[in-house]
């Protein structure tokens, strides 16, 4: 679908940022290879996150061109229009579609990437072009590049450097724009109305991907294009591993059920964790670990603000949950012992954050000259602390717990967000809506 006006205003405004940011050169983009599942059956496609954060232009097979000082300064490469695989395939925009559709300056056939694209850059004195990537596209590009460097001797011009685009690109993705914050949004709407339905329907004796199949069918049915990543619905003791997803277990009465789910929307990524009773009622063991993760993760968003860094959200609420740890004797020491030693590793072994956008773990850097960087409006990060009991040196209450909380968090001028808030955590709030089950 063809990016509408509004998009293509949010499309064209990036990729005049590129071009102040680029200092010059020549910026290179491959859309993400086809992948073949078995046989001459594809994965469903997905777009290259960056390719498409600077194009909106969703087919593979295709390259973008970003060149300020030419004439010409944004190119697609892309396949030509073919009437008979369009027929089994469905339809491709072509050269033309490229221009008219998706805002190109110019476009060509894929075919004649090398013969354009040579010229611009011998002209280029640097090339901002991914080598991370090894798909027959990108090593392509590469070669092409290789090329305009060979000849320079000759030439005397041609560029003498290949720089990551990720160094512009990623600090972009990381600052939101509006149209990113729209759809995260709504991503994240749609996972809280999963949540919701899982918690309402949840009763012992199913099986794991039942409640899987019904979150996939809400997200659907609410216009995601599908999980945003594999879904963890862990019961029992298979919430004690972190990224469980065989999901293939019973649900046993009245334990307690981590879900780790969320929508991908139009290209944008929700990350929401809940974790109850499969019961009614939290038991008291329970309850306490719950608490404990709940007053800690509380201490990771009031945190939240900007200027304050990840590290110190991530300090926040590991005080609080090295605080409870000692206070229901998992472990032993003062709260600063435990956490010098990283004893507390045995429950909780993961950061509080990662950044979350276009892709669940999302681009952009945790640091700046060595130290953390600090937050700022516009940024979108996940808060998900969690304990995780497994070992069998603990009061036997405690053994085969595990429980994460998680919550999508954006950075306002004065403070922050809760994206997520429409999923219950609260433990009343929880047991009431557990108690609608049958």
């Amino acid at each position: 679908m063809a990016p509408t006006p509004d998009d293509a205003a949010l499309l064209a405004g990036r990729r005049a940022r590129i071009m102040e940011a680029m200092g010059g050169g020549v910026l290179l983009l491959a859309a993400a290879p086809e992948r073949v599942r078995t046989g001459d059956v594809l994965y469903p496609y997905r777009q290259d996150s960056d390719f498409d954060y600077v194009t909106g232009f969703p087919e593979p097979e295709a390259v973008a061109v970003i060149a300020p000082d030419a004439p010409q300064r944004y190119l697609l490469f892309v396949r030509p229009r073919d009437p008979e695989r369009e027929l089994w395939v469905g339809h491709r925009a072509g050269p033309e579609g490229a221009v008219e559709q998706y805002g190109a300056d110019a476009a060509h056939a894929l075919d004649d990437l090398e013969k354009v694209l040579a010229p611009l850059l011998e002209k280029a004195p640097h090339v901002y072009h991914t080598v991370l990537r090894d798909d027959p596209l990108a090593g392509r590009l590469l070669g092409v590049i290789r090329r305009a460097q060979a000849g320079r001797p000759r030439a005397g011009s041609g560029p003498t450097a290949i720089r990551e685009p990720g160094e512009i690109l990623h600090e972009m993705r990381l600052h939101k724009d509006a149209g990113e914050l729209a759809r995260i949004r709504h991503a994240i709407a749609i996972a809280c109305e999963a949540h919701r339905e899982a918690m309402r329907s949840a009763r012992p004796g199913m099986l794991e991907y039942e409640l899987e199949a019904l979150i996939d069918f809400t997200f659907r049915r609410r216009g995601a294009s599908g999980p945003a990543y594999p879904s963890i619905v862990a019961s029992g003791p298979n919430a004690t591993v972190l990224h469980y997803t065989s999901n293939d277990r019973p649900l046993g009465a009245e334990e307690l059920i981590l879900i780790d789910a969320g929508a991908e929307q139009a290209g944008y990524c929700a990350d929401v964790t809940r974790t109850w009773p499969t019961g009614k009622r939290y038991s008291a063991p329970q309850r306490d670990l719950y608490e404990a993760v709940l007053a800690a993760q509380a201490a990771g968003i009031a945190a939240v603000c900007p200027g304050v860094t990840l590290e110190a959200v991530h300090t926040a609420t590991l005080r609080v949950l090295v605080e409870a740890l000692v206070r229901l004797g998992l472990l032993e020491g003062s709260v600063d012992e435990v956490i010098e030693k990283d004893s507390y590793r045995r429950f909780y072994m993961h950061r509080t954050s990662h950044w979350l956008g276009r892709d669940v773990h999302d681009v952009g850097r945790y640091g700046i000259d060595g130290a953390p960087r600090p937050l700022e409006p516009g940024m979108v990060f996940t808060v998900e602390p969690g304990l995780y009991i497994a070992d069998g040196g603990v009061p036997e209450a405690f053994r085969g717990i595990g429980i994460r909380i998680e919550d999508d968090v954006l950075v306002t001028a004065t403070g922050h967000e809760v994206l997520s808030a429409a999923a219950p955590k609260g433990v009343a709030e929880i047991e009431a809506l557990r108690a609608e089950t049958a």
